[in-house]
């Protein structure tokens, strides 16, 4: 077993492992523990009480955090070539039609994170399909990233939406923000992501919906929040 580091230790030391900690306290002891010599990543972690096997029970949405994730990522726009300008001031790093599909489907490289798209583009995004769907690049009705309108879309996107969905575990794991921020837009961007996983709970699932959530940066323990 790997030895951990003093910083995890400290930190470590000041939570109660045995404790359900609310909202608040788990912000507060994330904002007061000993510093990273990076502004730390926070995240939230959920175990959801779905059945995994059911395709009906599988949880994807999007949301708009108000303050962001602090976080910019590469966006790629596949368009027509009259949009393409349009695409590149609303914020797009990488922006084309055919010839970006063709450059993709010759060398297999994704230098992006996400990727949108016009209807009209799709059929020739086909193309690539086997490249960006494994990665979870393929735009998608499902995560918001194929509409006529694709300014809106990357300028959402630079406001802070973003798409979460449960893994094959029935976990969900969303990133809402950095250490640097202020706590109350933590809580802001906590509460929202909450709320919205709590309204596309599926009908068909019974019990407890989320069974456990927990707290933590990059780097440090989780904490256990009460949802």
């Amino acid at each position: 077993m790997s030895k951990r580091g003093k910083r995890y230790t400290d930190v470590a030391s000041q939570i109660d492992r045995t404790k359900t900690y609310s909202l608040e306290e788990a912000v507060d002891l994330i904002k007061q523990a000993p510093k990273e010599k990076f502004d730390a990543s926070i995240e939230v972690h959920l175990h959801l009480g779905i059945d995994t096997k059911k395709s009906d029970q599988q949880i994807r949405s999007t949301i708009v955090l108000p303050h962001g994730t602090g976080k910019t990522k590469k966006i790629a726009a596949f368009v027509e070539p009259e949009k393409e300008k349009e695409a590149k001031d609303a914020g797009a790093a990488l922006v084309g039609g055919e010839q970006l599909i063709n450059q993709i489907k010759q060398t297999g490289k994704c230098d992006f994170e996400i990727a949108v798209a016009t209807p009209t583009m799709m059929p020739k995004m086909a193309a690539i399909a086997k490249i960006l769907g494994p990665k979870g690049l393929m735009p998608s009705p499902k995560n918001e990233t194929i509409a006529p309108n694709v300014k809106k879309i990357i300028e959402e996107l630079g406001k802070g939406k973003v798409a979460f969905k449960s893994d094959n575990t029935g976990n969900i794991h969303q990133l809402i923000g950095k250490v640097s921020f202020e706590k109350k837009q933590l809580l802001e961007n906590l509460q929202i992501f909450l709320d919205a996983v709590k309204k596309v709970k599926p009908s068909s699932s019974k019990g407890v919906f989320i069974k456990s959530a927990t707290l933590c940066t990059t780097m440090s323990p989780g904490i256990k929040i009460a949802v």
